[in-house]
């Protein structure tokens, strides 16, 4: 069983049964729709909190790159399926001052964090469901 690690307590965790997060692709093994994973907090920390046991039940290719448009008339790009919806943004924890889903903040996190090289990859939005809680 993989670990599937988190550096930071975010409140999606707490969810009853789905929740989602978003990788990129592994080079030597991807994860995968069906695979059982052990969710932890800080796995290379002396602070390692093991949550619980989670499956994989859906795997989608997203573009950070690719800015969501809530005009879509006129020239303006209309929005794909890969494309992040501020709803899955908020579900993420990524929320705006007046509510609502930021991309724009989850986009400006993925860069502070991997770089922008890294960025301009497709990323996975992986959706999980609870097993077991710890």
């Amino acid at each position: 069983m993989r670990i599937l690690g988190f550096s930071k307590k975010w409140d999606k965790l707490d969810s009853e049964i789905l929740f989602t997060t978003f990788r990129f692709p592994r080079k030597d093994k991807d994860w995968q729709v069906e695979e059982i994973v052990k969710i932890v907090y800080k796995p290379r920390s002396k602070e390692r909190e093991v949550l619980g046991i989670a499956r994989i039940v859906r795997k989608e290719i997203k573009d950070l790159n690719k800015q969501f448009s809530y005009y879509t008339g006129g020239y303006s790009t209309p929005n794909t399926p890969d494309t992040i919806t501020p709803n899955e943004a908020e579900d993420d924890g990524f929320t705006g001052m007046h509510g609502g889903g930021d991309t724009e903040k989850m986009r400006q996190f993925f860069i502070d964090t991997y770089g922008y090289s890294k960025c301009k990859e497709a990323i996975n939005k992986i959706t999980l469901y609870w097993i077991e809680r710890v």
